[in-house]
């Protein structure tokens, strides 16, 4: 009889978490596209969608985020091209070259760099990232190429974390299936365990991306902040997050409402990446 009860209690308990947590995602959702959904109308949906002004406090107002949209995927791009390789090539690394005694130092290092705020990551590419580029490329260090690289670090964490774990979720029989029929080490690891794992890689990326689309106060400090349309690498760049965040402490009537649309497009945009991720997934795993 106490079991029986204690499992009801457990299982109602898990009913309200998951239902909180549901009713938590359409509120936020309820919140963006009320708010969002009218000023698009009011601006017009293209011209708010290809517009590539974006000048709120002149007469009259232009409320173009197509740079800020090119921005986002410029810096965000950066970030998986350096992000990316490393992440997964050190995963793999951690999970099946690195010596017992050297993964006990990575392993918390790894951790560690996971659970340094965005604002640290963000005084580090102020002081380092942006005077080496300032040094070797010219201009003033604060770019979508300084914005990329210290992106690129950031999501290394996720990535290694969960690739890690995936890789090493592959069960041994694979492994030494492929040793039997032949195969070297780096061949068994690369080729079987890896194919195996991908379905964690897969999701270790759309995470990563994530972290790079979402992340803010770090590219505030780095990317110059200009809310143009990219040009060069070399040159200041505005995402959609810092757009928002810039200008909501003062913003008012249709342009609080135009901020608010813009966090609209960033919500469709992560739905449609993790869609894509997953079907992406899926396909390959069917294969």
């Amino acid at each position: 009889m106490k079991k029986k009860l204690v499992d009801k209690l457990s299982t109602t308990l898990f009913f309200v978490c998951a239902l909180a947590s549901i009713i938590s995602v359409l509120l936020i959702c309820i919140f963006l596209f009320a708010g969002g959904v009218p000023a698009m109308a009011k601006i017009g949906l293209f011209e708010f969608l290809f517009g590539a002004s974006w000048k709120p406090s002149d007469v009259p107002a232009s409320y173009g985020i197509l740079p800020m949209i090119v921005g986002s995927l410029y810096v965000t791009a950066g970030a998986i091209m350096l992000g990316v390789p490393i992440g997964i090539f050190t995963a793999i690394f951690m999970s099946h070259f690195c010596p017992k005694w050297l993964h006990k130092i990575l392993k918390p290092l790894i951790e560690l760099l996971a659970g340094i705020p965005s604002i640290v990551y963000g005084f580090f590419g102020l002081m380092v990232i942006v005077p080496f580029i300032r040094d070797i490329f010219g201009g003033n260090g604060n770019s979508i190429l300084t914005a990329s690289i210290l992106l690129g670090i950031m999501i290394l964490p996720t990535i290694i974390s969960i690739s890690e774990a995936a890789l090493r979720a592959v069960p041994d029989m694979y492994y030494e299936g492929a040793l039997a029929l032949g195969a070297t080490h780096e061949r068994s690891v690369f080729k079987v365990v890896l194919g195996a794992a991908r379905s964690g890689v897969f999701a270790s990326i759309v995470l990563g991306i994530g972290r790079a689309i979402g992340e803010t106060m770090a590219v505030i400090m780095v990317a110059g902040n200009q809310a143009r349309m990219p040009v060069d690498i070399l040159k200041g760049v505005r995402t959609l997050t810092a757009n928002i965040v810039i200008e909501m402490g003062y913003a008012q009537g249709l342009h609080r409402d135009a901020l608010i649309a813009t966090g609209v497009v960033l919500f469709v945009f992560v739905l449609l990446l993790n869609i894509s991720f997953h079907l992406l997934s899926n396909r390959k795993l069917v294969k």
